[in-house]
């Protein structure tokens, strides 16, 4: 689960993360007798909240140096459609802003942590290379990324925190204002199941201060029956509506850009399903685990998830019947298809416990549903179908 900026701020400094001051708007007015609150001479920095980096490149990021210039871009990025490299072609719209004081910024650096889940350990990386995305940096100078591997049992040690702000060029004098905020930060990290805490840019202030200039927090979704105060912070008007939909009915779904639906149990084949569909020439149109106790219910709503994109021609259906029956499945997938009135070609790999009763079931279905030996057989077919 995702959180706003302004939200991961609000949680970093209850663990003794420094942020510059700043207050959540939804208006314009509001906006405005925020800056007013902050300080009447400015600056301030009005920044669009979404799910999504990047913002400043869309022009959602603003330095506004009078009250009537905090109006003006309030007004401007207040409903815009913001584009970043993390967005959709057609952007993401913009419903909250953060008003915050305006930092004299000496130096841009990066911090972040995320699950290394070869070492099974979390990893912190640190760069001098602020303010730029961590992928661009690791791209075109890999030796300026610096990393430590902590181990659980000790967390994030003074000494190791200290190593990596001297290795990212923090000056002596502020060496234990960073190691403060660096292991706050993976206190944070552990204490709220974290997939992702990340500070870009951490900054050096003119007078030697180390402040998080931006937060961004994601969260493990299988832990957040132990946090239901992050859980509160969800923000549904930031996520696809379809993947809000299918968690209600216990489905793994998220939408792709192709044309072909795929229906799969497990992860792992959903993920091979959609390679070959690609080495056929063909593209997923989403990702849409069931799992391994799908119901007629069940299948009958990834149905009818699949279908509400109309860019959906063809749906392959494939299954590996180990814990989940393909009889069941199968009676599944023909009761689905006479509810939703299915109109695109179905294509059916069946594979595993009571396969031939499986097969027999959508053969006698009166359905015309186009059979699969193997998965490149249904690739094959499925990719045919949809006219790719």
């Amino acid at each position: 689960m995702k959180i706003h900026e302004y939200q991961a701020k609000e949680i970093l400094r209850g663990f003794g993360v420094a942020t510059p001051r700043g207050v959540a708007c939804f208006t314009v007015e509001e906006a405005v007798k925020a800056a007013q609150g902050l300080g009447a001479s400015g600056p301030w920095v009005v920044k669009a909240q979404i799910h999504a980096g990047g913002r400043g490149k869309g022009g959602g990021v603003k330095l506004a140096r009078s009250l009537d210039e905090v109006r003006e871009y309030a007004d401007k990025i207040l409903g815009m459609h913001l584009i970043t490299p993390q967005t959709s072609p057609e952007g993401q719209l913009v419903r909250r802003l953060l008003v915050e004081q305006g930092v004299d910024i000496a130096k841009e650096l990066y911090v972040g942590m995320v699950v290394d889940r070869s070492s099974q350990r979390v990893v912190v990386m640190a760069s001098s290379e602020g303010g730029m995305e961590i992928e661009e940096v690791a791209a075109r100078s890999p030796e300026k990324i610096h990393k430590v591997f902590v181990d659980p049992a000790a967390g994030l040690t003074p000494e190791e925190a200290a190593g990596l702000a001297r290795a990212i060029g923090i000056p002596e004098a502020s060496v234990a204002e960073a190691v403060g905020i660096l292991r706050a930060l993976h206190q944070a990290f552990v204490e709220t199941d974290g997939g992702l805490a990340e500070i870009n840019p951490l900054v050096l202030t003119g007078a030697g201060k180390v402040v998080a200039l931006d937060a961004k927090m994601n969260f493990d979704d299988n832990a957040l029956f132990r946090h239901p105060e992050i859980l509160a912070l969800r923000d549904l008007d930031e996520e696809d509506p379809a993947e809000i939909e299918a968690s209600r009915f216990g489905l793994s779904y998220i939408s792709l850009d192709g044309n072909i639906g795929c229906l799969v149990n497990g992860a792992g084949l959903a993920m091979a399903t959609m390679d070959i569909i690609k080495l056929y020439g063909g593209e997923p149109a989403n990702f849409l685990d069931v799992g391994g106790g799908a119901t007629t219910e069940k299948v009958t709503e990834a149905f009818k998830l699949m279908l509400s994109n109309p860019k959906v021609h063809a749906i392959l259906v494939n299954i590996f019947g180990g814990i989940m029956r393909c009889d069941v499945i199968a009676t599944g997938v023909v009761e689905a298809a006479r509810q939703v009135k299915l109109k695109v070609p179905l294509v059916v790999r069946l594979e595993g416990t009571n396969v031939e009763l499986g097969k027999q079931i959508l053969a006698e279905s009166g359905l015309a549903i186009i059979p699969a030996a193997h998965m490149a057989d249904a690739a094959e077919k499925v990719v045919r179908a949809a006219g790719a």
